[in-house]
């Protein structure tokens, strides 16, 4: 297994930061979440002065032999057709990230599908797609590893190129089944409050999803429950490069903008591997999809949005970028009472 160096937040700038903030031109907290978001920032980049360099969310992109077995109402064929949405410009992705100066990068992690040559899109395939965990293992431990270290050297090179805040978003049908079970058995929640509609699954779609999750707990019940086990067990090629890139941005000093379900689903395997990794973490906003708030409370979480999203993507990083923006824009251009000239209270 990679070993990733995940530095504790040095703790000697809190004080000056939290000076900077509260002798700002407003009453003490009056910025609320802003003020906190602000703090950690400028905690994580060891600095009064913090800069959003390159901003860039990474797309994952991986089918679920899972999906064969009926827990979504999509075709598994949609997985790669919106891999070419994406690679188009059409996708809500597309639409967030051009709004509001975000580079997006498209990466195919293990898609049933054999894409040419294209210029917008990294090929770090695994495999064509896992297996059916109602059958046996999502992926074998090597093919876990391969996603992991491939993940992580897709944000290196991003790192390398100079940016240092980075969001991930993804796209496999069927891959809230497989976050669903990830959840469950790491933060040891039941079932039944794990497993949401996905894609829109009507009432007897929701009640098949179910049954095939929970046989397929069943049928894996005697392995040892640590969090590279659940994750080749259960997981996707787009959830174990995810995990692998958030343990990379979080070693290399990166903010790391958690999206939605699937998302937090991979950052939580990263943070049962090393749990430094949550003091990097901004977490965007809580999808609607069943389970997610749960998942966040488990993490200790407190996003910024609730817009009842839940489509995935990254979407929910991209649009709340500008509320980030907004942290670090009035740390470094707000005035002081002193500089200002106004009198702060007696």
């Amino acid at each position: 297994m990679t070993t990733f160096h995940i530095a504790p937040l040095n703790n000697d700038i809190t004080a000056a930061l939290q000076h900077k903030i509260d002798s700002k031109t407003k009453p003490i907290g009056s910025l609320g979440q802003l003020e906190k978001l602000a703090l950690q920032i400028g905690r994580i980049q060891q600095t009064q002065t913090p800069a959003l360099n390159k901003p860039t969310i990474v797309v994952f992109a991986g089918d679920h032999g899972v999906a064969h077995e009926g827990v979504s109402p999509f075709p598994q064929e949609v997985t790669y057709q919106m891999v070419f949405n994406f690679l188009q410009g059409g996708a809500a992705i597309n639409v967030f990230t051009k709004q509001n100066g975000i580079a997006i990068k498209v990466v195919d992690a293990g898609v049933n599908f054999d894409f040419n040559q294209h210029p917008g899109l990294v090929h770090a395939k695994v495999a064509l797609g896992t297996k059916s965990f109602l059958h046996e293992a999502a992926m074998t431990p090597a093919q876990c590893e391969t996603a992991i270290e491939r993940g992580a050297a897709v944000v290196k090179e991003l790192h390398e190129q100079g940016c240092n805040v980075i969001g991930f978003g993804e796209m496999g049908i069927a891959n809230t089944s497989a976050a669903a079970v990830i959840m469950s058995l790491l933060c040891d929640i039941p079932l039944e409050q794990c497993i949401g509609r996905g894609t829109g699954l009507d009432d007897e779609g929701l009640i098949r999803k179910k049954v095939i999750l929970a046989e397929s707990m069943i049928r894996h019940n005697k392995i040892e429950k640590t969090p590279l086990n659940v994750l080749s067990t259960f997981g996707g090629f787009e959830i174990a490069m995810m995990c692998g890139a958030m343990l990379q941005a979080a070693a290399a000093g990166m903010l790391i903008l958690v999206d939605g379900f699937i998302t937090t689903s991979a950052l939580l395997v990263a943070a049962k591997i090393n749990e430094q990794i949550l003091d990097y973490c901004l977490f965007t906003h809580q999808s609607n999809e069943q389970g997610h708030s749960l998942m966040l409370a488990h993490l200790k979480a407190v996003p910024l949005l609730s817009l009842g999203m839940r489509l995935g993507e990254g979407t929910g990083a991209a649009v709340a970028y500008p509320v980030i923006q907004a942290a670090v824009s009035f740390l470094n251009e707000m005035a002081s009472f002193e500089s200002a000239g106004v009198s702060n209270k007696a």
